[in-house]
């Protein structure tokens, strides 16, 4: 049996290649590596010429890191600490909702489980150091911003509620890497079902569906629990299977 085609959303950079500048659609491996460790094929899909059709070529969908989303797309005002890519939402939304819709099994990292909200008429805070009171959230200079280990900031407990999808895969407690500064203050048609008990930002979300629709806000691709690319990868296979 062929591995499950999972795509993930990357996004698109001017680079310096050599001699030459070019725009690059662009992901750190980290996130390839983690689809084809847990059984899955990665196939990157970047933000230039959206359109939805990419998804029948599909069996899951990783919607991957990366900027702000606008605050446009919740009728709010700009924070000057927000930095936004314009066309990269546009993309992103569309296949988000998309995906919904056709049940495609998917799972959403950082930026992805925030879009996770926006898609279905949610809203983020747009920085969390004003609702919170501190930047926990974000790595402590000096450190890999999304290593585990990487110090006292950036690494706190999440909270898991019980008899969710979510406790089924990762259990009661885990600890978790986290570099963020948006966060999800509204969800949508999302289900929060974990939270970080310090300040109680979401940090999971379940969609009520039938379909496997997980959200993490952290970055389990940097580090070695690979629960949520696994639990996609099976979802993925079991989906494909059935429909066959």
């Amino acid at each position: 049996m062929r591995r499950p085609l999972i795509g993930l959303t990357a996004y698109a950079e001017h680079v310096q290649y050599g001699r030459n500048e070019l725009m690059a659609g662009m992901l750190p491996m980290t996130y390839v590596r983690a689809v084809h460790a847990t059984g899955g094929r990665a196939v990157l899909i970047t933000p230039d010429e959206p359109g939805t059709d990419v998804l029948e070529a599909l069996d899951g969908i990783v919607f991957c890191g990366g900027g702000d989303i606008d605050p446009a797309n919740w009728g709010a005002p700009r924070h000057p600490a927000t930095e936004v890519d314009t066309v990269r939402d546009v993309a992103e939304l569309m296949l988000m909702r998309a995906a919904l819709a056709a049940g495609l099994p998917m799972l959403g990292v950082c930026r992805g489980m925030q879009l996770m909200a926006v898609a279905t008429g949610g809203s983020l805070h747009q920085h969390l150091p004003d609702v919170v009171g501190h930047e926990r959230h974000r790595a402590a200079s000096g450190t890999d911003p999304l290593a585990a280990g990487a110090g006292d900031y950036g690494r706190h407990d999440v909270v898991v509620e019980e008899d969710t999808m979510a406790h089924r895969l990762f259990g009661r407690t885990l600890t978790v890497n986290s570099f963020h500064h948006q966060a999800i203050a509204d969800p949508g048609e999302f289900i929060p079902v974990g939270w970080c008990p310090d300040d109680q930002t979401i940090e999971i979300v379940e969609h009520p569906g039938p379909a496997f629709a997980l959200g993490v806000q952290w970055h389990p691709e940097r580090t070695a629990d690979l629960r949520s690319f696994k639990a996609l990868a099976e979802a993925s296979v079991r989906d494909r299977v059935a429909a066959a």
